[in-house]
């Protein structure tokens, strides 16, 4: 008997970001209604993919998302071990618009706890589910697929700390109150940094910026004030000119670490000559990128010996359920044909006699498990062939 799990589901790889906005389930309407309709399943709905994964007939899935403005061209359908295998990869970081991206994890832990919630849940798929976020977990602790940065705001965040080792007390100035900026000091707040000062030409954008990260706001013409307190530079601003040059940069005596993440770039590349002064921008960050990326695609053949151990000691668990399963059906089965054959016996004769005849069945069952997963329990002559375990 085949793995009955299935996956219906679209990605970055089979759709464009259109269609992937139309498939998209929100955690709060839609996809509750979707399981509702679907009875059981566990739905995998992130920014690039949605992916349906369920037990049995796979055309209630497939209908949902047609009905959702995708075509079929941007479908995809994978049915026992592919379909277990598919999950696994995706958990590992493996099938990410970035390979070892480490946020898909989190949203198949998600997906699963949002199914269970709703009562969508049944053994098959979490046991699926639980091992494709152990999986994850491991491919992350034991290879390198998640290490190094692979953004622009992580790389910046690695010189930084290649620099400094350690951050904390340190004076941050950033350029500019965008999207960046504030990525950036995410990051930065994550790892103690003391003072943050956000210059940018509008100085309302700046005080908005500077008060969630506790830090203080000052306007483009402070830039030389700032320059002279900060031991960290990040330039994101949005400007048609170097708002950095030699000329303006006060002199001091402890090094000045720059990096220039702006296009067009916001620090004119004479700074990096000046005593104390090193200055880094968007190709050196984007070198490190494509270095780290590399490396991380050397790990895939490791994680993949993962994924492939993982679907090994799955098919195990599978196996010992479907038997575990048949065995309980068995024994009741010959308990209620011993009670009617002997109608004068007490229960501990039926218990006996079953026990005696269900043996040899039981046997025949653990020899012929691992065949559960391709086809008859067992070979022509066993009788185990007039029974058919029921499907879940």
């Amino acid at each position: 008997m085949a793995l009955p799990l299935y996956l219906v589901g679209l990605s970055h790889k089979t759709a464009p970001v259109e269609v992937r906005e139309r498939a998209a389930l929100d955690p709060v309407v839609a996809l509750p209604a979707a399981l509702a309709r679907l009875g059981k399943g566990v739905v995998l709905s992130t920014c690039n993919r949605t992916e349906v994964y369920g037990v049995g007939d796979p055309g209630k899935a497939r209908a949902l998302l047609l009905e959702r403005g995708v075509e079929p061209r941007h479908l995809y359908l994978k049915e026992g071990v592919e379909a277990l295998r598919h999950l696994f990869r995706v958990a590992a970081g493996l099938d990410s618009l970035v390979v070892g991206e480490a946020q898909i994890l989190g949203q198949v832990r998600e997906a699963l706890l949002l199914a269970r919630k709703h009562g969508a849940t049944e053994s098959f798929l979490e046991k699926a589910f639980q091992s494709a976020i152990a999986l994850g977990k491991r491919a992350r602790n034991e290879t390198g697929i998640g290490a190094g940065a692979v953004s622009v705001a992580y790389a910046a965040l690695d010189l930084a700390l290649a620099v400094y080792g350690d951050l904390s007390g340190l004076a941050v100035a950033v350029l500019g109150a965008g999207e960046m900026a504030e990525l950036f000091l995410t990051h930065l707040k994550a790892h103690g940094v003391g003072r943050v000062l956000v210059v940018n030409r509008t100085e309302e954008r700046a005080r908005g910026l500077a008060a969630r990260f506790g830090g203080e706001a000052y306007p483009l013409s402070a830039l030389a004030q700032v320059l002279a307190q900060a031991d960290l530079v990040v330039a994101s601003a949005a400007a048609p000119q170097y708002l950095v040059v030699p000329e303006a940069l006060p002199k001091r005596a402890k090094p000045l670490f720059l990096i220039d993440i702006a296009l067009p770039r916001n620090i004119d590349p004479r700074v990096g000559r000046l005593p104390h002064a090193y200055l880094y921008n968007l190709d050196d960050l984007e070198r490190v990128v494509e270095k780290n990326l590399a490396a991380r695609k050397g790990e895939v053949p490791k994680v993949e010996a993962l994924v492939e151990k993982a679907i090994a000691d799955y098919l195990e668990w599978y196996a010992g359920h479907r038997v575990r399963e048949a065995i309980k059906t068995l024994e009741e089965r010959i308990f209620r044909e011993v009670a009617q054959e002997f109608p004068q016996g007490d229960p501990l004769l039926w218990h006996k006699e079953a026990g005696r005849r269900v043996h040899p069945w039981i046997l025949a069952l653990k020899v012929g498990a691992r065949r559960f997963l391709e086809g008859p329990p067992c070979p022509q002559e066993c009788p185990l062939l007039a029974f058919r375990p029921p499907r879940p």
